[in-house]
């Protein structure tokens, strides 16, 4: 059996699981690597990332590089003589960092690869409305989310689903798929697999405005599918035209109603009680809902002080 002493890298709350799992393990996790602090809210305040708030309460070694190739930080790395990395939810690693242990650098990666590599998996298995989606450990190479596979462990997704819920499920499953990949690197028992690359592999590709904004002309299963696909964030948007206003809103939670219609795509049907927006074969019936700084709420609240015009629409 291996000795293992462990680097860990990771940033937000998705990784904590992780890293939370192998120190409740008993395992050695020599340092951790992960963002620097930034200030963020009105005052500026320095925000620790979630990883350093886990690290810190564990009396963990942290380290926070701006710059991955930066010699003081690879002289620093090579000083806490690991021999396995394990990276969850941190960024592209230089060779000169993943090639350091004896043991290798794997990755966690939240979808069933080669499927979905790239920077937003939670979010596009939804959005293209997959029923299925999982994790994946691989030992990181040159290209992105490419290298060999070690485990996997698939989850399904339900209609309802939104990417928050998926997002904690297969943090879950993924900090116990880190242990199994850890044991098996402990007890000389791991075995890898090279992705298979295919001409129908999906990307995650980076969330960005134009690939949030709704598109009222497209399919009802497709809106759908992309509104839960982005709650609780970065969240679905598109463009409000009420009377004088034009207002950018955003759209954290929806229901679809199949039926036939006469309305233009995107025109508003609103009640004392709903707001629903005509498509093609129905109606998305919108449940949560955000207005230029207002906070989020749900219709009914909304409905309580907010008029739409007899020909508002959404663009």
């Amino acid at each position: 059996m291996r000795n293992l002493r462990i680097v860990f890298m990771g940033t937000p709350d998705f990784a904590v699981a992780t890293l939370k799992t192998l120190v409740e393990a008993n395992y050695n996790i020599v340092g951790v690597i992960t963002a620097p602090d930034k200030p963020a809210g009105r005052g500026q305040k320095l925000n620790e990332s979630a990883v350093k708030q886990y690290a810190v309460s564990q009396n963990l070694n942290v380290l926070q590089p701006t710059n991955l190739k930066n010699e003081t930080f690879l002289n620093d790395l090579k000083l806490l003589n690991s021999n396995l990395q394990i990276v969850v939810a941190f960024r592209m690693l230089p060779k000169v960092v993943w090639q350091m242990p004896e043991y290798g650098t794997f990755n966690l990666h939240a979808s069933l690869l080669p499927n979905y590599r790239g920077a937003a998996p939670i979010n596009w298995a939804i959005i293209n409305g997959e029923t299925k989606t999982g994790v994946s450990t691989f030992f990181i190479d040159e290209k992105i989310d490419t290298g060999d596979m070690i485990l996997q462990e698939s989850i399904n997704i339900n209609p309802e689903e939104n990417a928050g819920s998926l997002h904690d499920a297969l943090m879950t499953i993924g900090s116990k798929l880190v242990l199994k990949t850890v044991e098996s690197i402990q007890n000389k028992t791991v075995k890898t697999t090279p992705q298979k690359e295919t001409s129908e592999i999906k990307t995650a590709y980076k969330l960005d405005r134009d690939n949030c904004k709704i598109n009222w002309n497209d399919s009802i299963d497709n809106i759908y599918n992309l509104i839960r696909g982005l709650s609780p964030y970065p969240a679905a948007w598109c463009m409000l035209e009420n009377g004088k206003d034009n207002l950018d809103i955003k759209v954290y939670s929806a229901e679809k109603e199949k039926t036939s219609h006469t309305l233009n795509n995107g025109d508003i049907v609103s009640t004392k009680k709903e707001l629903k927006v005509a498509v093609s074969n129905g109606y998305i019936i919108i449940k949560e809902i955000k207005l230029p700084g207002k906070r989020t709420m749900d219709v009914k609240s909304l409905l309580n002080g907010y008029t739409f015009e007899a020909n508002a629409k959404m663009m």
